[in-house]
């Protein structure tokens, strides 16, 4: 990981990914993942790959 801190110790402090940003990215990505299976709804499709029963 040393290649890591040198990148980050390379970019200007008030440019550097804070704590807040990282938190906010994750939120909406969770935001639109479940966007896109409300858009989506696959769950048919879901039961069918998990369920136990061959189908012929």
């Amino acid at each position: 990981m040393a290649g890591k801190s040198g990148l980050m110790k390379s970019i200007p402090p008030r440019l550097r990914p804070q704590s807040t940003d990282i938190t906010a990215a994750m939120t909406w990505g969770i935001a639109a993942t479940a966007g896109a299976i409300w858009l989506i709804q696959p769950f048919d499709w879901l039961k069918k790959q998990f369920s136990k029963d061959p189908e012929s």
